[in-house]
């Protein structure tokens, strides 16, 4: 017989399992965009525990769209091989570019990601970070629906080794250090597409003992320019910062 008590049942003994085994991790990362995803799959496919808080329902960040709405990216030369690793389909245009789908990257990063041992926890905001002697320890997490709505409600913590700020343009976790005078942010400078690209894997570094920024959060923090459509270098920076703390991890 099928009760619905039993698919109740089911669906939080499954994720509260997962949520008490994320509460002490090496890597969280913030932001289940593609710097983001692409950062803990390589994590976690070698060896560390990872979780990807992602405060929307969906994940994805800035890929669905494409460029205004045209659903499509463009990947340059330099990060072809990670669309090969992940076994995403693109066409060579010109001049070492080459087009994917957008939606296909999207779902396909994420399968690979999850399959690799990344967990995912969607609609879950991370309002602050645990901070101990001067050095980030982990994220302090809630509801998107409580924060959206106002709510005076305590959140929850999770212990990280390591924290990887993945927002995007706001560098939204970056900003929590920010507020408390221990960094500056300048924010983005306007588009230009090939120093974008460049300077996003250049920037992609410890900001602060504990705190990684890949992708637009990169740039964001150093004042560099956006990129646009193009998300090599947002793939390119995920794997340089998972083989940085994995090297940190005694893992790489």
């Amino acid at each position: 017989m099928l009760r619905e008590m039993e698919i109740s049942r089911a669906i939080i003994e499954a994720y509260t399992e997962e949520l008490l085994e994320s509460l002490s991790l090496d890597v969280a990362i913030v932001g289940a965009g593609p710097s983001g995803m692409v950062a803990g799959y390589y994590l976690a496919k070698n060896g560390a525990k990872v979780a990807i808080f992602e405060k929307k329902l969906s994940i994805g960040g800035g890929i669905w769209g494409g460029a205004m709405g045209f659903n499509r990216i463009v990947v340059q030369e330099e990060a072809k091989e990670i669309l090969d690793e992940f076994g995403i389909t693109y066409k060579p245009f010109k001049n070492g570019l080459y087009v994917a789908d957008a939606i296909e990257t999207a779902t396909t990063i994420a399968s690979q990601a999850v399959k690799a041992g990344v967990r995912f926890f969607n609609m879950i905001e991370v309002e602050d970070l645990a901070l101990k002697d001067d050095r980030v320890a982990g994220v302090v997490i809630n509801w998107t629906p409580i924060l959206m709505t106002g709510l005076h409600v305590d959140p929850l913590t999770v212990e990280a080794k390591f924290v990887i700020d993945s927002t995007g343009h706001g560098a939204q976790i970056s900003q929590h250090l920010v507020k408390r005078g221990l960094i500056e942010v300048p924010g983005e400078g306007p588009m230009w597409a090939e120093k974008g690209e460049e300077l996003t894997v250049k920037h992609t570094r410890e900001i602060f003992p504990g705190l990684y920024v890949t992708g637009m959060a990169a740039n964001a923090i150093s004042g560099a320019p956006r990129m646009g459509p193009i998300f090599g270098g947002m793939f390119l920076s995920g794997r340089k910062a998972a083989f940085e703390i994995l090297e940190k991890l005694g893992r790489g």
